[in-house]
């Protein structure tokens, strides 16, 4: 073959490969156009984990949105405090993690069916989603 002849072969071989990936990407563009897109500036849900912790474990008492109500727990009536307002508002985080963990005033303690990262990240969800960001300071030591 001569150099012309390899050079008209190079430039078709270029020209053909340029065309059909040029074609695949408008069929992949087509194709795609009815497939679910995801927002570029979309944040993750950072409470996502602790807002199906609070959905399976507190929400029966607490309401579904901590207004508070009455709930059922292994048999037993629990008249659970709304996050939202009355005293709930004044406890600090330490407060909320004890009471998890022990228990108590009716409440059954948690301690043992969750983890330490699982209960301060359901007092941050409490905080951001029920309490606008409320973060009293801890109580005085006395």
């Amino acid at each position: 073959m001569s150099l012309k002849s390899l050079s008209r072969l190079a430039l078709i071989t270029i020209a053909v490969t340029l065309f059909a990936s040029g074609c695949h990407k408008e069929l992949s563009v087509g194709t795609n156009r009815s497939a679910p897109s995801t927002a570029p500036n979309a944040a993750p849900d950072e409470f996502a984990v602790a807002r199906e912790t609070y959905a399976k474990r507190c929400s029966n008492c607490h309401g579904e949105k901590g207004e508070g109500g009455t709930g059922e727990f292994e048999g037993k009536k629990i008249k659970g405090p709304p996050f939202r307002s009355g005293h709930a508002l004044k406890h600090p985080d330490a407060d909320f993690v004890k009471q998890i963990v022990k228990g108590g005033d009716g409440m059954p303690a948690f301690g043992d069916k969750l983890s330490p990262k699982e209960i301060d990240d359901l007092v941050r969800f409490i905080r951001k989603e029920f309490q606008a960001g409320n973060n009293p300071q801890a109580s005085p030591t006395k």
